[in-house]
């Protein structure tokens, strides 16, 4: 006989039949004859009350497992007595597989989100981090399906690049150079790189647009889904050192529809949420965040507003709000502008289009005025900024002009330039960050706490 998973179970699938479960104890009451065991195997948010006779032949040793030990019962289905479950297992044979010691750290109620963070391989057996990766878990299926229904193609682009495609710097470099050994240099007394692995300098990739951008060209339309690094040194609650992007790329598409995409996107993501997870929200609606099941359903509900980057800065200038950042128009939006735009003057999603070209990367196509670009930022209430996207530049002088103000260089993205050379097309695309998606619509409130195992300045534990 197979094990069986709970949540199959607590859907009522197995009532009056004979099955196995096998998971982690989350709590054990001892009667004169009998034990009341919960437990929980991780397929679902609910546990499973087992009812063990004291004549099972293990029973003694059965009833010495504490908190998180690893057992098993074959045993019938039943419907429940008790007020709060719909059924129980009453067992016929019991197994124990791993037992804990007093030293086990998650036998206490309310361990602080900062000390599981210390020990992030343990914390996806508590209640909040088994739901945080159930609804991750949903949330990345979600993705795939809304982009695939879609007519979208699935992407693997490269983690490492010889590119800084957002040309901030901020990049971590791959190499095979033994650091305590001299590094090899040229005649201009630079690292000679010709002499590394890939024989030019090497990083990990910030992002797969670029390369999306290439099979967007042939194939229509692309997503990726992976891992991308920045060695930005923030210690944020909103920033990670590695974090997954999904970034579709759509030929032929401008910034309205991709802005469009981005919307129906999120909103297909929050659907999903509401429908697959209503134990996972339970959870966090309960311990991180009132109300946000009404939240999300509203922003479902709610009209998208549109603004453009000029208006959205007079807007906040003229709002007698007294912010932290002072407003300028030049500069970068910050969350504490990103939020009061659609928590207070719009109380809803807000899409923000046409920044100045200098706050915003190369491959943004320019508008005729000459400052601005075709950039554009989603914002939501209770996070700000969640989408940023923009409609590609597509004509090949214009891209040069604009590579060589930013000192990048013709040699370096040539396959690059390529695309504008032959057959180039009108395209947009957009990157979410998913951590802050999950955040988002979990209510978690630091990045830490939605991704398996956070990297960051300092941090590199497991």
């Amino acid at each position: 006989m197979k094990r069986t998973q709970i949540k199959e179970i607590l859907a009522g699938k197995h009532t009056d039949q004979e099955v196995i479960v096998k998971g982690w104890v989350r709590s054990l009451r001892k009667s004169k004859s009998f034990s009341f065991i919960v437990i929980n195997d991780g397929s679902s948010q609910k546990d499973l009350q087992i009812i063990a006779d004291d004549k099972l032949p293990n029973y003694e040793d059965l009833v010495t497992c504490r908190t998180g030990a690893a057992v098993g019962f074959q045993g019938k289905i039943v419907n429940s007595q008790g007020k709060g479950q719909g059924v129980e297992l009453i067992a016929g044979s019991s197994e124990v597989y791993g037992k804990t010691d007093d030293t086990y750290p998650l036998q206490k109620k309310g361990t602080s989100l900062e000390f599981l963070r210390e020990i992030a391989h343990l914390r996806a057996r508590t209640n909040t981090f088994g739901a945080v990766f159930r609804l991750r878990h949903c949330l990345a299926m979600a993705t795939h399906r809304f982009f695939s229904e879609r007519g979208f193609y699935y992407l693997n682009s490269p983690i490492i690049t010889g590119l800084d495609a957002e040309g901030a710097g901020e990049v971590f470099r791959v190499t095979t150079f033994d650091p305590d050994q001299e590094l090899p240099k040229n005649d201009k007394k630079q690292v000679d790189y010709s002499k590394d692995y890939f024989g030019k300098p090497a990083f990990l990739a910030v992002t797969g647009q670029l390369e999306a951008e290439a099979h967007a060209m042939a194939l229509g339309s692309v997503y990726t889904f992976g891992p991308t690094f920045r060695s930005e040194n923030s210690n944020t609650a909103r920033h990670l050192s590695e974090f997954w992007m999904v970034e579709p790329e759509v030929a032929f598409a401008d910034l309205e529809e991709v802005a469009e995409l981005g919307v129906d996107y999120i909103k297909y993501m929050i659907a999903a949420a509401l429908k697959e997870c209503p134990d996972e929200l339970a959870v966090f609606e309960r311990f991180y965040e009132k109300g946000l099941t009404a939240r999300l359903q509203n922003v479902l509900d709610a009209d998208v507003n549109k603004m453009t980057y000029t208006e959205a800065v007079e807007t906040l200038q003229k709002s007698g709000e007294k912010f932290e950042y002072k407003v300028e128009w030049g500069g970068d939006l910050k969350t504490e502008h990103e939020r009061y735009l659609c928590e207070k003057h719009f109380n809803g999603p807000v899409i923000v289009t046409d920044y100045p070209k200098d706050i915003k990367a190369f491959y943004m196509k320019q508008n005729d005025d000459g400052k601005t670009v075709r950039g554009m930022d989603v914002l939501v209430p209770g996070v700000g900024e969640i989408i940023g996207g923009s409609q590609r530049e597509d004509d090949l002088e214009k891209l040069q002009t604009r590579m060589r103000e930013m000192n990048l260089s013709d040699e370096d993205y040539s396959w690059y330039l390529d695309l504008r050379r032959y057959g180039s097309a009108p395209h947009a695309g957009f990157g979410l960050g998913f951590e802050r998606a999950v955040m988002y619509i979990s209510g978690m409130s630091n990045i830490r706490d939605v991704i398996a195992f956070s990297r960051y300045p300092g941090h590199l534990e497991f």
